[in-house]
């Protein structure tokens, strides 16, 4: 459904597949057709495995093997981590129902080709529509039960329900299953927020269809591509709206060699953190410490949660949710005196407010022409 909804609002199925064809994994094709889901119109994208790709000798059905294939992959850094984090909530939602591990456990009742085809597809997509930020309703998972492979179970499915902890779920309408494990995953890790539309300026609209046909409801997934604008002037942004709810991870550690501090910060930050800083502080009896901030997504939070816990001394943390509001930032390639370099502009609405030369480009300059740094920054501003 993800993949039809992003055909059907642009994306080129040739362009798709052959940004698949840069992962080393074979034995599927795309095909796409036109179909009535109740009163839509959809585009219904299937993935159909050949002989071998039914065959299970593909030999990537755990996470290990899945990670591997994915690295080796020429795919860019952006989509196989996107895609990356997306299968790693599968595999450890499956580990958590099933009483494995995350080494041990593979894929249940989801085909590896396929759901690689899925995943990929849908990353892919999105960045060929260039999306910068996706939101969602909250998600509709069906009623009833499932049949599989180790019996009947209950709507959701156990991993379905693990992958959406914390997110606004509801259940009405349709005996059936609404929400798989990969759409949860899918969802969950690249969704920014959850509830209303956002006020937007819509573009495109893709529908993608789903394989039921239900009576009287649309078996569907609707996007809406477009332009985010600014409530308070309703000017068009390059951006999702600038107010986000972002999550506060601290510590007080006043135990610890501070040559530590610095692994700890690019650690943070390679898992996704948004920012770390260190405050001077005096802690009880006089005695000198460090305050260690975190800011996150909320998807980030129980990773980064534990990075803390296990690379530094401390044996507590507090975290909580606060409100923030950022410019749009962008950096582009400018003409100077000096040359072609990046320069950050950041913008309210469509009003830019600053700009700014990027720093280890004018450091490059500095050095090559023996001048001051500061003389650098202020003739390329």
């Amino acid at each position: 459904m993800c993949l039809g909804a992003l055909v059907d609002a642009g994306v080129s199925i040739e362009q798709l597949e052959k940004e698949l064809r840069k992962i080393p994994v074979r034995g599927y094709i795309l095909t796409v057709k036109k179909v009535k889901r109740s009163h839509f119109t959809a585009r219904k994208v299937d993935v159909v495995l050949k002989k071998e790709g039914r065959s299970g000798k593909a030999g990537i059905n755990k996470w290990g093997e899945i990670e591997k294939v994915i690295r080796d992959s020429s795919l860019s850094g952006d989509i196989k981590q996107k895609g990356l984090g997306i299968f790693k909530r599968i595999f450890e939602a499956e580990a958590k129902v099933h009483g494995e591990s995350l080494k041990t456990v593979h894929l249940h009742e989801i085909g590896a080709v396929d759901c690689i085809a899925d995943i990929f597809g849908t990353v892919a997509g999105l960045d060929m529509l260039g999306i910068e930020k996706v939101y969602s309703s909250p998600l509709n998972l069906g009623s009833g039960f499932v049949r599989t492979g180790a019996g009947i179970i209950p709507v959701p499915a156990p991993a379905t329900a693990e992958i959406l902890r914390k997110v606004p779920i509801y259940s009405v309408t349709v005996s059936s299953e609404l929400t798989t494990p990969t759409g949860a995953a899918i969802i969950r890790e690249l969704s920014s927020g959850f509830g209303e539309i956002p006020i937007m300026d819509i573009e495109k609209i893709g529908i993608g269809a789903g394989s039921r046909d239900f009576k009287a409801w649309p078996n569907v997934l609707r996007i809406f591509v477009g332009n985010s604008l600014s409530p308070a002037v309703g000017k068009k942004e390059t951006r999702a709206p600038s107010d986000e709810t972002v999550t506060v991870i601290e510590t007080n550690i006043d135990d610890m060699n501070p040559q530590i501090f610095e692994y700890v910060m690019e650690k943070l930050f390679r898992a996704g953190a948004l920012d770390v800083y260190f405050t001077q502080v005096i802690m009880k009896k006089g005695r000198p410490g460090v305050k260690l901030t975190v800011l996150c997504n909320g998807k980030h939070e129980e990773t980064l949660m534990r990075i803390v816990l296990a690379e530094t001394s401390t044996i507590g943390l507090r975290f909580y949710e606060i409100k923030r509001r950022t410019l749009q930032r962008q950096v582009v390639m400018r003409d100077t005196e000096f040359g072609r370099l990046r320069v950050k502009i950041a913008k309210l609405g469509g009003e830019v407010m600053k700009v700014a030369p990027e720093y280890e480009d004018c450091v490059k300059i500095a050095k090559r022409l023996d001048i001051p740094l500061i003389e650098v920054m202020k003739k390329v501003k």
